[in-house]
């Protein structure tokens, strides 16, 4: 699996000096730890305490000799430090062995930095916003809630994300239409949301029944470089009556990671008013993948699932069911849905943290989506906050490779920072 830039690429870009061409006004020594897991190609981000006003742009990480990407952002939603005043340094750890650590050297500057190569985002005004390095990789679907007909409500109820093969060459999601319209790329809802008084009033912001919808209000921030492409948008929740009665936040980056689309989404959702009851079923609650309707058309009977306890059979799926007593199909870390899509075959990674609500009950489908619920309730107090971890790469996963990035998301490696 090939990296989208190789050491000699980066070289060349000169992002990788021996010594840095700038002056620098914050020098900081990192120890990561890798714990219990060996590491290869893991994401890292650690919180650099710098003042809170310094907009440090400029990074240097380097470890003896050698020197490794770095990036520097604003804290993210569920990342370290997420509500301080500080910057993120983030970089792809190459390798370090269970048990061992690795000292690093992050030299910062608040000078400009130059125009490089990465991650980018492109904006196509009310339609789309999509995020490419130097190919397509993701693309972000918010065009604003339009009533003018039924065909044009049913395209523009609830924003998504689509997602790009690692070649990018094509979308291997799924849009508006084709087998259960509601479906669409990676996704967030609910079919049964109760609140206001005595939770008297009912929507479903899953199906987006009229008169409720989702609808983008504002894109909040956003990351371009090496290491990471990383957007959060506000969303907003529309109920009963077509009022907006609660505020999403939603976050997704991509990580520079070889071997396929490395996507991480978080999310926060909190009441405009009281307490927000929200439940469903498998089918129609929680995050989800759905692959493109090809799958659906042609190719379902050659879907299989790869999940903890071994390989499904293709076309066999596994479905929570409140009656049955086995399988559960209940808060499963991790599972694997490979489809096939012209003569081709990928496979997505969807990875639940454990800090997530539970208990999560699974769905699957032969057709390519997949994900998971469960209840919750959102009060002033007590926001709802997620976070999962999708790869989607060309060909098959063993379980060795899943169990390897379920362990680089739930048991991070640690970083201890300290400034010189």
């Amino acid at each position: 699996m090939q990296s989208r830039f190789s050491l000699a690429a980066w070289l060349a870009l000169g992002l990788l000096t021996a010594s840095p061409a700038f002056a620098a006004d914050a020098v900081f020594e990192i120890t990561v730890d890798a714990g219990k897991f060996d590491r290869q190609s893991t994401p890292v981000s650690v919180a650099l305490p710098l003042s809170g006003a310094s907009q440090a742009t400029i990074v240097q990480l380097v470890s003896g000799d050698d020197s490794i990407p770095a990036q520097l952002t604003a804290p993210g939603l569920r990342g370290p430090m997420a509500n301080a005043p500080s910057r993120t340094l983030h970089f792809i750890l190459p390798s370090l062995k269970a048990g061992s650590t690795a000292v690093l050297k992050a030299t910062v500057s608040d000078a400009d930095a130059a125009a490089t190569k990465g991650y980018k985002w492109t904006d196509t005004p009310g339609e789309y916003e999509e995020l490419a390095f130097e190919q397509p990789v993701l693309r972000y679907m918010y065009r604003m809630l339009d009533e003018s007909t039924p065909a044009l409500r049913e395209q523009t109820y609830k924003p998504f994300h689509h997602v790009y093969s690692p070649d990018g060459s094509r979308i291997v999601t799924k849009g508006p239409g084709g087998k259960y319209t509601h479906h669409r790329g990676l996704y967030f809802g609910f079919n049964r949301v109760s609140y206001g008084n005595d939770f008297a009033k009912k929507c479903d912001v899953w199906h987006c029944k009229p008169p409720a919808y989702q609808e983008h209000e504002k894109f909040l921030s956003q990351e371009e470089g090496f290491v990471l492409g990383r957007h959060q948008v506000q969303i907003a929740w529309h109920g009963a009556e077509g009022e907006k009665f609660a505020q999403e936040r939603r976050e997704l980056a991509v990580y520079n990671v070889p071997g396929g689309q490395f996507i991480e989404f978080a999310n926060h959702v909190s009441t405009l008013g009281g307490p927000i009851k929200l439940d469903g079923d498998p089918q129609h609650s929680g995050f989800h993948f759905r692959a493109d309707n090809e799958v659906a058309d042609v190719t379902a009977k050659q879907t299989y699932y790869l999940r903890p306890d071994g390989k499904g059979k293709p076309g066999e799926t596994r479905n929570w069911d409140a009656k049955k007593v086995e399988p559960k199909a209940v808060n499963e870390p991790w599972k694997v849905c490979s489809f096939v899509l012209g003569d081709k075959r990928y496979s997505v990674l969807r990875i639940d943290h454990p800090e997530n609500p539970g208990e999560d009950r699974s769905s699957e489908r032969d057709y390519g989506r997949f994900g998971g619920y469960f209840e919750y309730e959102i009060t002033p107090a007590a926001p709802l906050q997620l976070k999962y971890r999708v790869v989607l790469k060309d060909g098959e996963f063993t379980a060795e490779e899943a169990e390897r990035l379920v362990a680089d998301f739930v048991s991070p490696p640690t970083a201890t920072v300290k400034k010189l």
